[in-house]
């Protein structure tokens, strides 16, 4: 029971871990076109990340990818980047009902990358079984990601609501944000 709890833990903690901030960084420029009237497909989107996410871990485990960690760490500022540039360009029509089928697909695109980032450190910790351990992570990642995108959430509906943002310009204001963030992530780990 210790290592259910162990797990959790640290699939909580990896998301909130403030030295690698980039799981926050995705999670809000995913969320941020969102309202609480959307929360079922948010939360879709958030379970998809998370199955990339573990998927990768997975695979990365049981040897059956191996991939280069400098690219891994170039890539997940790219996934950032363009989930961002995604709102800048699309934040006037925010979020209609088409194109979700591509949004759904590149999200669980780009949780195989994050999960590559961690699957090094995950075989360490997790040790000879790998499949529980990995799945009691999976939950702790999910949870944490729920509690970050509630907060993005009420961080948008007091913005909108009370500091009359509007809905586009809090999109194209936070996104282009994060782009400034993570553009120095980019140059740190530049693969030329």
């Amino acid at each position: 029971m210790s290592d259910f709890w162990l797990y959790i833990k640290l699939g909580f903690s990896h998301v909130l871990d403030w030295n690698a901030y980039d799981h926050v960084l995705f999670l809000i420029v995913l969320a941020i076109g969102y309202t609480f009237d959307n929360w079922k497909r948010l939360l879709l989107l958030v379970t998809l990340f998370t199955v990339g996410h573990t998927l990768s871990l997975f695979l990365a485990a049981y040897n059956v990818i191996s991939v280069n960690s400098k690219l891994v760490e170039f890539l997940i500022p790219v996934t950032i980047l363009v989930t961002a540039l995604f709102n800048v360009f699309t934040a006037k029509n925010a979020f209609k009902n088409g194109k979700m089928g591509v949004q759904y697909i590149v999200t669980v695109f780009f949780g195989l990358i994050h999960g590559l980032g961690f699957s090094i450190y995950f075989k360490h910790v997790s040790g000879g079984t790998k499949i529980l351990p990995l799945l009691e992570f999976a939950l702790g990642i999910e949870f944490a990601q729920i509690i970050i995108v509630f907060i993005i959430l009420m961080i948008s509906f007091i913005a909108q609501t009370f500091f009359r943002f509007s809905k586009r310009d809090w999109i194209m204001v936070i996104s282009s944000i994060v782009v400034g963030i993570v553009i120095p992530m980019l140059i740190a780990n530049k693969i030329w």
